[in-house]
């Protein structure tokens, strides 16, 4: 097992105040990391907050804030009360997030997503130390802006990336990166620039990994064509897959949702991408799959559960660290 070892929070469809048993189950069973997501469920923040009190002997982080979605000040505040919450146990991950959730749902526009992302970084690397912030960044500006909540330590900021020019942002000005939507053997091709962007020090790579601990195979992979179908289709997962080789892999499913047949998108995602990008099989065998993302590259791997056909409590406690 690697050192580090998360899950994904909260259970889906089940009331924030009914998962304290939860929580504080995959903390006591060897899971070292709860993580959270923010798209269209749950803030990141909330559950992270009940964590850290359900569970005081995890360590905390979202994959991820998006850069765009709550003013500097205001994300420089939420970060400071976790981290006043979970001293030295909370790890902030921001990143642009995309189109659909930035300027559909959000109604903001979705423009310099790598220089929002670094001034983000930059503006919270001196926010949390509670230095007065009065800056014009590229993408916002702060004036007389200080922090009333120490912050002690300083937590690590990771930065999600996908091509080249986040992932080397996150090894010159994050403490690492968070990646996301990609094989076992694709990072062998993305953390090596973030370490190479780096000054020699340690970073560290989070790896958000869907896993179904599921042995029919059929089912699972004609269920989980809808969830890649969904994520690879916004510009941005695309582009990083068209990156990644993978054009001539999923060339019918991009043309055909460009021509509005989401079913056919669907069903033209081959086998061998499903079985690439879910983990899935029995609990051993996803094991072992996890373990090959470990040994290309990802120091933390965190489990996103798709409980397609299986009990999301039994599956972690399938999946938990032996």
């Amino acid at each position: 097992m690697p050192a580090r070892y998360g899950m994904t929070i909260p259970l889906d469809g089940v009331p924030l105040a009914e998962q304290r048993d939860f929580v504080a189950e995959l903390a006591d069973s060897g899971y070292t990391d709860l993580w959270t997501a923010e798209a269209g469920g749950t803030d990141g923040f909330t559950p992270l907050a009940l964590a850290s009190q359900w569970a005081p002997q995890a360590r905390l982080g979202c994959a991820i804030f998006p850069a765009y979605t709550r003013g500097p000040a205001t994300l420089a505040m939420s970060v400071a009360s976790l981290c006043s919450a979970a001293p030295g146990r909370f790890v902030m991950g921001v990143g642009s997030s995309s189109n659909v959730i930035v300027e559909n749902w959000n109604g903001i526009p979705f423009e310099k997503p790598y220089a929002r992302v670094r001034d983000t970084v930059r503006f919270l690397r001196r926010a949390l130390t509670g230095d007065k912030v009065s800056e014009k960044y590229e993408t916002f500006s702060v004036k007389n802006f200080r922090l009333g909540v120490a912050v002690d330590p300083q937590p690590k900021i990771l930065i999600a990336a996908l091509r080249q020019g986040m992932l080397r942002l996150a090894g010159r000005e994050g403490d690492g990166a968070i990646i996301n939507w990609l094989s076992a053997d694709d990072v062998k091709t993305v953390a090596p620039i973030v370490h190479g962007a780096g000054d020699g020090s340690e970073k560290e790579i989070v790896a958000r990994i869907f896993v179904c601990p599921n042995p029919d195979t059929d089912t699972v992979r004609n269920m989980a064509r809808m969830a890649v179908n969904a994520y690879l289709n916004v510009p941005v997962y695309a582009a990083f897959h068209e990156w990644l080789g993978r054009e001539g892999a999923l060339g019918a499913m991009w043309s055909k949702w460009k021509d509005g047949d989401r079913k056919g998108a669907a069903a033209s995602i081959p086998d061998e991408v499903v079985d690439d990008l879910i983990v899935h099989g029995p609990p051993e065998k996803c094991r072992e799959h996890i373990a090959r993302y470990v040994e290309n590259g990802v120091t933390t791997p965190v489990i996103g559960l798709l409980p397609l056909g299986v009990d999301a409590r039994q599956a972690a406690r399938d999946l938990a660290p032996r």
